[in-house]
């Protein structure tokens, strides 16, 4: 465990964390898990998909009547889906992150009032721990939530454009 001092730290952190620490980090890991799932689907799927939709409409010989145009709607609809799959757990789990982070912030200062009720005063040592595993919880929440914040605002973003981009793609 020396060797890897960040597994280490993390071990440390899940310690004096508490559970909720571990249950923060779970969601971090799904988020950039589904995050990474959706650049490598804009970078490697999409492109392929978008160029047979295009075949597929150029290959039409209507491509101006009013059932040619829902159809062209239909085709941007499926992909557009494509692309946003995923987006509302990602939505999710961003505010998540801290209000998990609230919960052990919680548990930990009602560890403190419960040190301070066994010895009846407020001794600074009796109520360290659990102020500590209040402030970690706070803040590996709101760490896990701010590194999802940019990635779920691009891949919306993206969204949008690669869905006009496909929508030019298959002119009328």
């Amino acid at each position: 465990m020396a060797d890897f001092p960040l597994f280490s730290g993390f071990v440390h952190l899940l310690a004096d964390g508490g559970p909720w620490v571990g249950w923060i980090f779970a969601s971090g890991v799904l988020m950039w898990g589904l995050t990474i799932e959706r650049y490598w689907y804009f970078a490697r799927v999409l492109p392929a998909e978008a160029s047979s939709a295009q075949k597929e409409w150029l290959a039409r010989t209507d491509r101006s009547s009013w059932c040619a145009r829902q159809i062209r709607q239909t085709m941007i609809s499926r992909i557009n889906q494509h692309m946003t799959a995923g987006f509302p757990v990602l939505q999710v789990l961003v505010p998540m992150s801290p209000l998990l982070g609230l919960v052990g912030t919680v548990t930990g200062m009602l560890e403190v009032f419960d040190s301070m009720a066994l010895r009846g005063n407020a001794d600074a040592r009796s109520m360290a721990s659990g102020v500590s595993e209040a402030m970690i919880c706070t803040m590996t929440g709101l760490a896990v939530s701010i590194t999802g914040l940019y990635p779920v605002h691009a891949l919306r973003t993206r969204a949008a454009h690669e869905t006009e981009l496909l929508a030019d793609r298959l002119s009328l």
